[in-house]
């Protein structure tokens, strides 16, 4: 039996327009970021969703509810969803983290799967709880499709997950945008990914097109192929 994943990231926060790191801290949404997730919920308005759950974290947890509005369903929070816990990162500027932490710094950007942020959570330790979060909910809800509001690297840790990779593999994994959508099915105790971080409802208001860092990374990305 066929259970249906939708992923939305959630909309643009604080931290992703002051570039400064929120893992576990509790952001809000910009109000380009409740323009986002606004369009993604009329991008899925007209699809079967029967259950709605969201990180607890504020960005999400907000994310989620515009989503589910016009289903009039409601959202169940599960902090197993929430962004990796940056310990002594938390609140710390992009740009400072790589003379602060140049050894956690070099693995979030190289080698992810060693990473172990300090004080705070290994990218294993991560997987590993939200593999077990969404394989508990699609176990749990057979034949249905579900909705999950999360964060960014959640989203491309667990599609790297969906595709079959090794977590050594996850710099293969392209970030994704704020209140894009991902989708995968669970069928036969294994995941297919469908859609991959579309972002198309978005056009002028997404975040990471419209970010200097997003072309740096792309060009680091390509230098390194």
């Amino acid at each position: 039996m066929k259970t249906s994943l939708i992923l939305v990231r959630h909309g643009e926060a604080r931290g992703n327009i002051d570039r400064v790191f929120h893992g576990y801290t509790n952001s809000e949404l910009t109000e380009n970021g409740r323009i986002q997730v606004m369009r993604a919920a009329k991008r899925l308005e007209n699809t079967a969703i029967d259950y709605f759950y969201a990180s607890d974290l504020k960005r999400a947890y907000e994310t989620a509810l515009a989503v589910a509005k016009p289903h009039n369903g409601t959202v169940a929070t599960d902090p197993r969803f929430r962004e990796i816990n940056g310990g002594q990162w938390e609140g710390v500027p992009w740009d400072d983290l790589p003379h602060q932490f140049p050894e956690s710094y070099t693995h979030w950007l190289d080698t992810p799967y060693l990473l172990q942020m300090p004080e705070g959570e290994s990218m294993e330790a991560f997987r590993n709880r939200l593999v077990e979060a969404v394989t508990e909910l699609v176990n749990q809800h057979p034949g249905k499709t579900l909705c999950i509001a999360t964060h960014g690297t959640a989203i491309r840790v667990l599609t790297g997950y969906f595709k079959g990779m090794p977590l050594s593999r996850l710099t293969d994994v392209e970030w994704c945008d704020n209140a894009s959508i991902t989708v995968a099915d669970y069928e036969n105790g294994a995941f297919t990914l469908l859609i991959d971080g579309d972002n198309s409802h978005l056009a002028d208001i997404s975040t990471i097109g419209n970010q200097a860092w997003w072309q740096e990374e792309q060009k680091r990305r390509k230098n390194k192929i």
